[in-house]
């Protein structure tokens, strides 16, 4: 039988709250129930005068409002204005009533230039999650997961400037200086002059290329990788658990190789309260230099195979075996390379005799160079890249690079896929690092909501009526217990007087 919805309903007044409008199920309550966000007037009473100026917006509905955003990826702050004032969830979860009006779009912009733009508040809201993580036994930092991804910017590719620009100096620089210095030395050969800037620099500093400037995002830097499309992006490095927590982040401009900002990442985890046994990255931060830090650390770095960059056609470097004892790598048709020097990126180079070389039948797969002398280079941190090696060969080594898939993979595509990190809407290295910080930060929250949820942590909507009512009914008989002593007050005086 067909049936009409009977629409004289909507006009109809009714008295309801908005806590009764949202399910008991909703993800918002574990969200607000997960974890005490009083915590961030500690962090902004320094933000505020205590004496003087108008009465402002609860700084915690402005970072409510920036986390739904970052929550349910929604695109601009205009769209989450509008979507809280016709979603009773998320008016309860800023503490809204139903007619109560909603800030204006442009609030936490403003607030964000005049308040929070110079603090560390972001950061802090990302550390207060984790820790709340911590303490509830959720991560595990046995194996920490390192990759980054970019971002794309919000600048127009086609609009640009050429600039020249310095290389990045190198991080290592002094400590690698002192090594091939002591290297030299033990061969027999001078050092360099450490305390001359153009020795010291010759091959990072000083050394300029021509970069392309965004006119629209100067912060930003130009991604070049493989077959991706260019674009002015960011680049964000993420550490992560095995459980697809989110540990620390650093935010760079796109033209910024991974491996150069691994340092910053690696030393900012080493400041948390955790401990970490492995390492595991990508080929692309399987360098000398970060195999050392990590081994430094009393720590594994599980990196993968790393193809040889070689030309077609010719011998592969590990066609050629090093002899430790007496220093000399083997060709292979088995004629030795001696040591001739250190260069001063740090790698030893090894020269063959071009008298043999000459008549040799292997010389077209080896090298062609207009002398005959092939030469094989080795890095005075090369043991630290042989010990990666070497773990990539075990067990355990093996199935800890797979689990890269299902841990920072993972984190990336939800991410991009689920919270809006694909592009973003903000101009500058700072506000792009302060949204990604939150946006992980909210990433983290939600796990921790679910986890706390399914393991019965987080208090039932039938407990918390319980606690509402036992409280209503303690500050009734308070109440009755101030009236009695008030009665019995008044009958003392009357006797006295």
């Amino acid at each position: 039988m067909l049936k009409k919805k009977d629409r004289t309903a909507l006009d109809q007044i009714e008295f309801v709250s908005a806590g009764c409008l949202v399910p008991e199920n909703h993800f918002l309550r574990a969200v607000q129930a997960s974890i005490n966000f009083d915590f961030i007037y500690d962090e902004v009473k320094d933000l505020y005068s205590e004496s003087s100026g108008r009465p402002s917006i609860d700084p915690v509905v402005l970072i409510k409002l920036i986390m739904l955003q970052a929550l349910y990826g929604i695109r601009s702050m205009r769209q989450t204005i509008q979507d809280v004032e016709v979603n009773v969830a998320y008016r309860w979860f800023l503490g809204y009533g139903l007619q109560e009006k909603i800030p204006h779009f442009s609030t936490f912009g403003k607030n964000y230039e005049r308040r929070f733009k110079e603090s560390d508040l972001f950061e802090q809201i990302f550390v207060r999650i984790l820790m709340e993580a911590i303490e509830c036994g959720f991560v595990k930092t046995d194996a920490v997961f390192i990759d980054a991804t970019h971002v794309k910017a919000n600048a127009n590719k086609n609009k640009y400037v050429k600039k020249m620009a310095q290389h990045r100096a190198h991080k290592y620089k002094r400590e690698l200086m002192t090594e091939i210095n002591a290297d030299r030395q033990e061969h027999g050969k001078k050092p360099f002059d450490d305390d001359n800037d153009d020795d010291m620099g010759a091959t990072e500093e000083s050394k300029t290329k021509t970069v392309k400037e965004s006119t629209t995002d100067s912060e930003s830097g130009l991604f070049c990788k493989g077959e991706k499309e260019r674009c002015f992006a960011y680049t964000t490095s993420v550490a992560c658990d095995k459980s697809n927590f989110i540990l620390g982040l650093e935010t760079t401009p796109g033209n910024v190789h991974d491996s150069q900002v691994f340092s910053q990442l690696f030393q900012k985890l080493l400041r948390m309260p955790f401990d970490m046994k492995s390492i595991v990255v990508d080929s692309g931060y399987k360098t000398p230099g970060i195999c050392r830090e990590i081994a430094l650390e009393n720590m594994l770095p599980v990196m993968p195979y790393k193809r040889p960059m070689t030309k077609e056609g010719y011998f592969k470097k590990y066609e050629y075996a090093y002899d430790e004892y007496y220093d000399c790598y083997i060709c292979p048709n088995n004629q030795v390379l001696k040591y001739s020097t250190t260069n001063r990126d740090g790698y030893r180079e090894y020269k063959s005799n071009p008298l043999i070389c000459a008549s040799c039948s292997m010389i077209t797969q080896c090298t062609n160079s207009k002398n005959a002398t092939k030469v094989v280079t080795r890095h005075v941190w090369e043991p630290y890249v042989e010990l990666a090696e070497d773990i990539r060969h075990t067990t355990e080594g093996r199935q800890l690079y797979k689990q890269r898939c299902e841990t920072i993979e993972r984190v990336f595509a939800d991410a991009k896929e689920k919270h809006g990190m694909r592009y973003t809407r903000y101009r500058g290295l700072r506000k792009v690092n302060h949204y990604l910080t939150l946006l992980f930060a909210c990433m983290n929250l939600k796990k921790l909501a679910m986890w706390k949820k399914r393991r019965g942590m987080l208090p039932t909507f039938s407990s918390r009526i319980a606690s509402f009512l036992t409280s209503q009914l303690q500050n009734a008989l308070l109440r009755q217990m101030t009236l009695l002593s008030r009665k019995a007050l008044k009958r003392h005086l009357s006797t006295l007087w």
